[in-house]
C-alpha cells in the first residue's frame, strides 16, 4: 500500500488472505525514491540502499524540532525520549525481539567492536572463539582482536568456494566445550549465501556458546526473527534497509543485564542505555522508525507492525528473486562470465568476473551509462581470498526492492556493451 501514509500512522485494512503473497508495486515504490529521479540504474544496495523521502522527512523534523537530552519535563526532553522509545521498538518489531534488549550506535562495527571487548572480560586463555571465512570483516576481526587481546584461541568455520555453502557441519567441526562465542551471517554480503543459522545455533549452544549474527544483509531482504534464527544477539545497519546512518544489535534483555560494559561514571547503567556511549542521535532513530513504517507498507494488509513486515518482505523476497533468476540466466550467456553466488539458498546478490576484463574496468564503464554495479572485496576479505579473487574482489550486482526490469535490462546491454566492445 504505497500511497505511503505518515511514517506513524497504521495500514488499512484489507482481505488479502495471510498465506497469500501480495505482488509488490515496484512502480508506486519507487515513486518515493528521490534519488532513483536522477536516472541512475541502482544495483549498489548492498552498500547502502537509497532512501525514500519519508525517512528524510523524519530526520528533518526531528533535528528542527525541540530536542535535547532525554527527560520528561520539557518538551524537548519528552521529543528526544519519545524518538528514543520508537526507534527502539521499530527495530523491536523488525528483529523479533523486545524494544529493552535494543541498542543503537554509530554502527554495526562499532556496537560489535564494543561488545566484543565487553565479552572478552570473562575470556582467557584455552578459551575458544569460533568464526567463519564468509563473515564480512565487522563480524571476524573485533572477536579475534578481542580473542587475541586476552589469548583466546580462534577457530575458523571454512565455507566452500565451489558452492558457496557454509554448512553446520563446518561448526561442529571446530566448536568444542572451551567455545565461548560463534559469529556467523546471516546472509553473505559478498555472495548472498545464507547459512542455515538455526541449526549453527544448536551446535553452538550445546556447547555452552553465544550465537552472535550479522545480519546487516539478511535484513534488507528477508524478515529477520531473534528466536527463530536462535541467535543470543543479532546485529543490523539500518542504512541498508531504507533508513540512516548508524547500527543496533538487539538481544535478550536478560543477557544484556549480565554484561558490564565500559560506560562514564554518571551515565545510565540500566539496559540497554548502559551499551550506548555518550548522547544518543534522536534524529536518525526517527528515521530509523520511518525506515521500518515504511517497509510495513510496502503492500496491503491490516494486523501489527510485525505482522505486517512479514507481509512485505514475502513480497519483496518474490519480487528480487524472480529479477535475480533474470540476471543469473543472461550472465550464463556471457562470454567468460563466473558467477561466484551459487548456495541454494541466498539473497539476490550475484558477484560476477568475467574472464580478460578487469572488474574495475566494467564497473567504470557501466557507471559511465548511469548503473551503478562496484566491484570490490566489500570488507568480505576473508571470503574473497577464498574465492581466488584476492582483495581486489569481482563485480557485485545487488538486487533491491526498488530495482525493476528497465534498471535489469540496462544493466545486461551494458554488460554486452562493455564485453564485445573493441
Amino acid at each position: 500500500m504505497l500511497g505511503m501514509p505518515p511514517a506513524s500512522s497504521s495500514m488499512a485494512p484489507s482481505s488479502m488472505a495471510p498465506s497469500s503473497v501480495a505482488t509488490l508495486d515496484v512502480a508506486a515504490l519507487r515513486a518515493h525514491f528521490p534519488a532513483l529521479q536522477g536516472g541512475a540504474a541502482h544495483f549498489d544496495g548492498p552498500g547502502g540502499s537509497q532512501i525514500p523521502g519519508v525517512v528524510a522527512d523524519a530526520v528533518a523534523a526531528t533535528m528542527t524540532a525541540p530536542m535535547s537530552t532525554r527527560g520528561s519535563v520539557t518538551t524537548a526532553e519528552q521529543n528526544s525520549d519519545a524518538n528514543v522509545l520508537a526507534g527502539r521498538a521499530a527495530l523491536a518489531d523488525l528483529l523479533g525481539a523486545q524494544p529493552g534488549g535494543v541498542v543503537f550506535g554509530r554502527s554495526m562495527t562499532a556496537l560489535t567492536f564494543d561488545l566484543s571487548r565487553t565479552l572478552a572480560k570473562d575470556w582467557g586463555p584455552g578459551d575458544e572463539v569460533v568464526v567463519s571465512r564468509l563473515d564480512h570483516d565487522a563480524n571476524i576481526r573485533p572477536w579475534v582482536l578481542a580473542a587475541e587481546s586476552v589469548g583466546a584461541t580462534v577457530r575458523w568455520a571454512e565455507f566452500d568456494p565451489a558452492t558457496g555453502e557454509l554448512d553446520p557441519q563446518a561448526f561442529a567441526d571446530v566448536v568444542s566445550a572451551r567455545t565461548r562465542l560463534v559469529a556467523v551471517t546471516g546472509a553473505s554480503n559478498l555472495i548472498g549465501t545464507r547459512p542455515d543459522v538455526a541449526a549453527i545455533a544448536e551446535v553452538a549452544h550445546a556447547h555452552g556458546a553465544l550465537l552472535f549474527v550479522d545480519a546487516v544483509h539478511l535484513a534488507a531482504h528477508a524478515s529477520v526473527d531473534l528466536e527463530t534464527l536462535g541467535a543470543d544477539v543479532v546485529a543490523c545497519s539500518p542504512y541498508k534497509f531504507f533508513g540512516p546512518h548508524c547500527g543496533a544489535l538487539a538481544a535478550d534483555p536478560a543477557l544484556l543485564e549480565t554484561l558490564r560494559p565500559d560506560k562514564l561514571a554518571p551515565s545510565s547503567d540500566a539496559v540497554p542505555e548502559r551499551f550506548e556511549l555518550g548522547t544518543l542521535p534522536y534524529e536518525l532513530m526517527a528515521g530509523t522508525a520511518a525506515a521500518v513504517d515504511f517497509l510495513a507498507g510496502l503492500v496491503p494488509g491490516d494486523g501489527t507492525r510485525r505482522e505486517r513486515l512479514a507481509r512485505s518482505f514475502a513480497a519483496v523476497e518474490e519480487h528480487e528473486s524472480a529479477l535475480r533468476a533474470r540476471i543469473e540466466a543472461a550472465l550464463q550467456e556471457l562470454p567468460g562470465a563466473t558467477v561466484y553466488s551459487r548456495a541454494a539458498r541466498r539473497t539476490p546478490t550475484l558477484l560476477v568476473r568475467f574472464d580478460g576484463h578487469d572488474s574495475a574496468d566494467v564497473y567504470r564503464f557501466l557507471a559511465g551509462r548511469g548503473v551503478n554495479v562496484p566491484a570490490s572485496s566489500f570488507y568480505a576479505l576473508e571470503a574473497s581470498r577464498a574465492l581466488g579473487l584476492g582483495d581486489a574482489g569481482a563485480l557485485r550486482i545487488g538486487v533491491a526492492s526498488y530495482t525493476d526490469d528497465a534498471d535489469v535490462d540496462r544493466l545486461l546491454d551494458g554488460l554486452q556493451a562493455c564485453l564485445t566492445r573493441a
